[in-house]
């Protein structure tokens, strides 16, 4: 499999079936900012709720072609064997990308398993070999990866994007930001090191950068 992110803000994606499948689908969806349309006749109580809210088209009836009109992507989550190979069909005619549950083998597409800490977004794939192994990786990240990453983003972009306008090379700007993870940084943010940090960030950075602002800021923004 060929690894991507797409962008998903803003274009039109269908989910086929209203299970339990079918809304970890819709909600995935979401959160990446798509224009979701459920056809189902049925749906899961939670995925109602999300119609009647307004965040989704929910087309209460069996699938027709017409339903991927506009599609980018679709998702075939029935139970059904026919209505399966009748999204299939469907989507090979109009181009959009297939994921179908159970049946990796007809899928243009894998949803890995996601872990999100702010801006990083890690994912795990095994190209759908064993979904409960990606599972259990992901499982394994998410005990080792925490927060303190998400912090670390905020600052790493806070920085980059005061230091893209220097006149530094590539070979410059890139040494200053090993130089910055060269350290215990990580640990320094986890325990909430907030001296420690802007010391080592002064040091790397402050004679090209009023990082002050920036440190207050990323204080500012962190969660309790």
């Amino acid at each position: 499999m060929y690894p991507i992110n797409l962008d998903l803000r803003g274009r039109q994606c269908v989910v086929v079936g209203g299970g339990a499948v079918a809304e970890r689908k819709v909600l995935g969806l979401l959160a990446a900012g798509a224009l979701v349309r459920l056809v189902s006749p049925e749906v899961t109580p939670a995925l109602q709720r999300l119609a009647c809210e307004g965040g989704i088209v929910w087309l209460q009836q069996d699938f027709a072609a017409e339903d991927l009109a506009d599609a980018f992507l679709v998702f075939a989550a029935t139970s059904s064997a026919h209505a399966q190979a009748q999204v299939r069909l469907a989507a090979t005619r109009t181009g959009c990308l297939l994921n179908m549950a159970d049946a990796p083998a007809l899928c243009d597409f894998h949803v890995p398993a996601v872990l999100r800490r702010g801006e990083i977004l890690l994912t795990v794939s095994t190209s759908g070999a064993s979904p409960a192994l990606a599972a259990a990786l992901k499982a394994r990240l998410d005990k080792e990866i925490g927060e303190e990453y998400a912090v670390l983003a905020r600052l790493l972009a806070a920085l980059r994007s005061r230091l893209l306008a220097l006149p530094l090379s590539g070979a410059e700007k890139k040494m200053l930001f090993q130089k910055l993870l060269d350290s215990d940084i990580v640990e320094w943010i986890r325990d909430d090191q907030r001296k420690q940090i802007a010391h080592h960030v002064h040091s790397v950075f402050g004679h090209l950068l009023a990082v002050e602002s920036i440190l207050n800021a990323l204080w500012t923004d962190r969660k309790p």
